[in-house]
């Protein structure tokens, strides 16, 4: 008798209708969790994004204070693709984030603001599966992120929040999905959404040009496509975006 197989993927929950993705830069969600998110708010499900920085010091060519507003608007025509209106950005300085208290308050805020039940963030630890050195920037808000969906809930963390804010408790995040995980857990039918995806990534298209040689589409299309087969490999031979899921 053969070994059962043990890599395949859960699917995520779905008895959800809002969630908030807080990620540091412009394309991060658009590096994989796009055709996601395009099939969640296809069902009616509220996404809102939440970006810690501008990506100002994201393209050597250009200035950062030029660069800001550039970034910023391809971000909302991006979000916009999959069907997302609210992007809101907390103006830390992009590649300086600083994993602390700061952080985990700004982003504690936005939860309590918009009272997701499911987060989604970005792989938080060292590498990219032991082979790429992780980003400062990815590993403090994805971390922060996971301990601001706890910081939320509890009202004598960050009391401020109520008293100059007015923003109550928001004890109602159920999980904290993380892409871009080598150790995903579930994964997502991606079927729907992938071609608006790479339309979504291609909305960076002056990030893109500086990153690849590569016609735009192409890039985005061979990324994207690539990334939801391989991924279907463990979810029934469906394109499909991992997460690795937390419960709270």
């Amino acid at each position: 008798m053969s070994a059962p197989v043990t890599d395949q993927l859960e699917p995520m929950p779905d008895d959800w209708r809002r969630a908030l993705a807080v990620v540091a830069h412009p394309d991060d969600l658009e590096y994989g969790c796009a055709a996601a998110i395009a099939g969640w708010t296809d069902g009616g499900r509220e996404v809102s994004y939440l970006l810690a920085t501008r990506g100002e010091a994201g393209i050597d060519t250009i200035a950062p204070a030029e660069c800001a507003p550039l970034r910023e608007r391809e971000q909302r025509a991006s979000a916009a693709v999959v069907g997302v209106s609210t992007v809101e950005f907390l103006d830390h300085q992009d590649g300086v984030i600083e994993y602390g208290v700061s952080l985990r308050r700004d982003i504690a805020a936005a939860i309590r603001r918009h009272r997701p039940e499911l987060v989604i963030t970005l792989n938080y630890r060292d590498t990219w599966g032991g082979v790429a050195w992780n980003t400062p920037d990815h590993r403090a808000v994805g971390r922060a992120t996971l301990d601001a969906a706890g910081d939320a809930g509890n009202r004598w963390i960050f009391p401020e929040l109520i008293s100059e804010e007015g923003l109550q408790p928001w004890n109602g995040v159920r999980w904290v999905a993380v892409a871009g995980s080598t150790t995903p857990t579930h994964a997502v039918d991606a079927t729907a959404g992938l071609e608006r995806s790479v339309r979504s990534l291609l909305e960076h298209r002056s990030y893109i040009e500086v990153l690849t040689d590569e016609d735009p589409e192409e890039y985005c299309r061979t990324f994207l496509v690539g990334s939801a087969e391989a991924v279907g490999a463990r979810f029934g031979g469906r394109p499909a975006v991992a997460f690795e899921l937390f419960g709270r």
